[in-house]
C-alpha cells in the first residue's frame, strides 16, 4: 500500500511541476511555496475555493481551470485522494497530448 500512494505522490508533483513550469515567475513561486508542508493551512481552503470555482465555471471570471488545480492542492493533504487524482490527471494529459499531436499534424 505504501508503494502504491508514493507512487501517486510523486505523479502529482510531476503534474505540478509541469504546472509550475508553464507559469510566470511571480505565481510559480506563489505555487511553489503552496506546495511546501507549512502551507497547509493556507493550501486547504485555497483548494476548496478553487474546487467550489471550478463547480461555478459558468459565471464569468471563475472557470473550469480551477477544479482540477483545487483537486491537486487538495489531494496533497488528503491521501484518498491522491489516486484518484493522479489518474485524471493522467487521463487529462493524454488527451492533451493526443490533441497537440492531432493539431501539428493538421499543420503539415
Amino acid at each position: 500500500m505504501g508503494r502504491v500512494s508514493e507512487y501517486y505522490k510523486q505523479e502529482i508533483d510531476r503534474h505540478f511541476a509541469w504546472f509550475e513550469a508553464k507559469l510566470p515567475q511571480k505565481p510559480a513561486r506563489f505555487v511553489a511555496w503552496l506546495r511546501k508542508p507549512s502551507s497547509r493551512y493556507v493550501r486547504i481552503p485555497l483548494a476548496i475555493l478553487l474546487i467550489i470555482g471550478g463547480i461555478f465555471s459558468f459565471l464569468p471570471v471563475l472557470g473550469l481551470w480551477m477544479l482540477p488545480l483545487g483537486l491537486l492542492l487538495f489531494a496533497q493533504d488528503v491521501p484518498f485522494l491522491q489516486k484518484p487524482t493522479a489518474q485524471l490527471l493522467g487521463w487529462i494529459e493524454r488527451k492533451w497530448t493526443e490533441r497537440e499531436r492531432a493539431k501539428a499534424a493538421g499543420k503539415r
